[in-house]
């Protein structure tokens, strides 16, 4: 008896998540005309073009990586700290309707919507990858643990970074334009397009400062067994920042519940 009581506040959670989880999924899929093309459309434009430009360049490789699948690596590992970022800051807007049944929490839209975007951006890398072999380029990864914290740190920044946000865009709505002004600049200064090895001291120590960075260059220095990263990468400083924003996050959402939901 004792054991079914504390498993029903476990079960129902996992109800509710899965619930949230397939509406978000049916969402971000089919809410509009070929939505799920759409979301592979742009990652593989911008890491298209980037190689274009590269080419035209005669940049052939960046630390000892070929251009295109260098840039292939950042873009994907960016692209999942942003849009993980973004939805979640949005979640509680877009999930209202879940509120009207009291075993839903702002917590529970939030965390389910950026593992959706986890899970999406999991398929479009697949294709990605699948792609790269038509074009005779190996994408494998010489070591895939690191690849894999490296991303699992990357998501958990965004997700940390999107309650924050989410609840501050509550509590003053003008910070949702600053929120936004943020994330435009880390795609330049977080070594998606360019490396950051090649940037002189002591800016390049200013551009370290910044967690995405770490999480990018961990996340090549696993897929290439003989790529030059930069020097003072560490995971440890990226999960660092990721769990202090999502502990951080947590408290908010915990303080402000009742005028997340009412609001």
């Amino acid at each position: 008896m004792i054991m079914t009581r504390m498993a029903n506040p476990f079960s129902t959670t996992l109800r509710v998540w899965h619930a949230i989880f397939l509406r978000e999924t049916l969402d971000r899929l089919f809410g509009m005309r070929a939505a799920w093309a759409w979301l592979a459309v742009e990652p593989i434009t911008h890491i298209a073009f980037m190689s274009f430009v590269w080419t035209v360049l005669r940049r052939r490789s960046m630390g000892g990586v070929d251009v295109m699948l260098w840039i292939m690596v950042g873009m994907l590992s960016f692209f999942l700290f942003r849009r993980t970022a973004v939805q979640t800051m949005h979640s509680i807007d877009c999930n209202r309707a879940f509120f009207a049944f009291r075993q839903v929490r702002p917590f529970d839209v939030s965390f389910v919507r950026a593992g959706v975007e986890a899970f999406l951006m999991l398929f479009i890398a697949l294709f990605v990858l699948f792609a790269t072999v038509f074009l005779g380029r190996n994408p494998l990864p010489h070591d895939p643990l690191v690849v894999m914290a490296a991303v699992a740190g990357l998501w958990l920044l965004g997700l940390g970074y999107g309650l924050v946000g989410s609840v501050l865009m509550r509590l003053v709505p003008e910070t949702s334009h600053i929120l936004q002004i943020i994330l435009m600049p880390l795609y330049l200064v977080s070594g998606v397009i360019m490396p950051i090895i090649s940037i002189p001291p002591p800016y390049r120590d200013w551009l370290l400062l910044n967690p995405v960075a770490h999480g990018l260059e961990a996340a090549r220095s696993g897929f290439f067994a003989n790529y030059q990263a930069t020097p003072g990468v560490s995971l440890g400083y990226l999960y660092l920042w990721a769990l202090c924003l999502v502990l951080l996050g947590m408290a908010l959402y915990r303080a402000y519940e009742t005028r997340l939901v009412m609001q």
